[in-house]
């Protein structure tokens, strides 16, 4: 069989200031977003957080009106603020209670080629076993298998299912499989939680089950671990190595159980020898397949932009017993922007811009004898 891991970033709609052509720009609409949903949220409005309100609503593009480039404020009821004649705003509600709304990053459609590469990717890989990183849902996923796929010369996946995380944008984990590799058990640890009472995981790590033809058990953890993009670096390593190490905990306690065949996938958005993720790394006998003798990483160290060793974030960690069983490995490019000077890597036709890569994102896959 073969199993793989890949991050789509999103198949159909993500937020517009993630489409933006500079990360810089997009990541500082999605920090005033969060800042602005964070101040909202308070339950008194204090004068700077009213002041502080109009600044950020002003540079989010809503001065003159609730719908911005790259955010919609929704008001349903209440009294938030007031637009004078002579300009600018003036918050007018006093406290959370005073009003009821919602603020909301705007979705626009991923370019129709992107969508495409995305499904040659899949298509060229036949995974008999796909973990899927950044989804927006089930229902797009699904509409995805069994539509764009085949479109592009693929065989559409048997068995599709995401489970809703914690991430509001709708970035979530999923799994995808073929005839003949039906999904069994499935457990969310979307309410595990820190001591501070906040969910672990940005999105989730769905524990599947997916039976083989050969009556084999294969155990999936299936991850995103928290970017590096938006926070504070070490409130952002903190998590990082948090989630890390509860992985690392559910992982040692299949292995309690008498698992054998447990693989733990996904974006971990740092390299392997981070201490954030010292904790999986280091303090379990799983074994990264790009260390197997038959890996093939194409010349390259990395699975993100142009695939540098900084840039190895993407993972298939295996059990010794499912290690053991490898045949084959690699890493599939070609649906990824290789460059311009030179080009780095073959890429399929119809990719000629950088914004009509699948994705920035490598697949990683192995070929097991199970």
């Amino acid at each position: 069989m073969r199993l793989a891991s890949y991050n789509v970033e999103n198949l159909f709609d993500r937020a517009k200031a993630m489409n933006l052509d500079s990360w810089e720009d997009g990541r500082k609409i999605l920090e005033l977003h969060a800042e602005l949903n964070k101040l909202l949220g308070e339950l008194v409005y204090s004068v700077a957080a009213k002041t502080r309100m109009v600044a950020v609503m002003i540079e989010l593009g809503l001065e003159k009106s609730d719908t911005g480039p790259f955010v919609i404020l929704r008001r349903n009821r209440g009294s938030l603020l007031k637009r004078p004649k002579t300009g600018g705003i003036e918050v007018t509600a006093d406290g959370r209670a005073d009003w009821t709304g919602s603020l909301e990053l705007r979705d626009e459609p991923i370019n129709e080629v992107a969508t495409q590469n995305t499904a040659r990717v899949m298509a060229a890989l036949q995974p008999d076993v796909l973990g899927v990183i950044e989804a927006e849902h089930r229902p797009s996923l699904l509409e995805f298998c069994n539509t764009i796929i085949p479109a592009v010369g693929g065989a559409p996946f048997r068995h599709v299912m995401v489970i809703d995380g914690n991430d509001a944008r709708g970035i979530d984990v999923g799994l995808v499989t073929a005839q003949g590799f039906p999904i069994g058990r499935m457990v969310s640890h979307v309410d595990d939680l820190q001591a501070n009472g906040e969910p672990v995981f940005s999105r989730d790590c769905p524990h599947f089950e997916v039976e083989t033809p050969k009556g084999t058990t294969l155990t999936l953890l299936v991850n995103h671990f928290k970017s590096k993009g938006f926070g504070t670096v070490s409130s952002s390593n903190a998590r990082r190595r948090l989630q890390a190490t509860r992985v690392r905990d559910i992982y040692n306690g299949l292995k309690a159980e008498g698992v054998k065949n447990i693989a733990v996938i996904g974006d971990l958005n740092d390299t392997p020898e981070s201490a954030q993720l010292e904790p999986l790394i280091n303090g379990t006998d799983l074994k990264d397949v790009f260390l197997h003798p038959s890996f093939d990483d194409g010349g390259f160290p990395g699975t993100f932009g142009l695939s540098n060793k900084g840039n190895k974030i993407d993972y298939m960690l295996l059990s010794p017993d499912l290690f053991s069983k490898v045949t084959a490995s690699g890493v599939f490019r070609k649906g990824m922007w290789p460059g311009a000077r030179p080009k780095r890597w073959e890429v399929f036709p119809e990719l000629t811009r950088p914004n009509q890569s699948a994705s920035d994102h490598a697949a990683v896959w192995a070929d097991i004898d199970i």
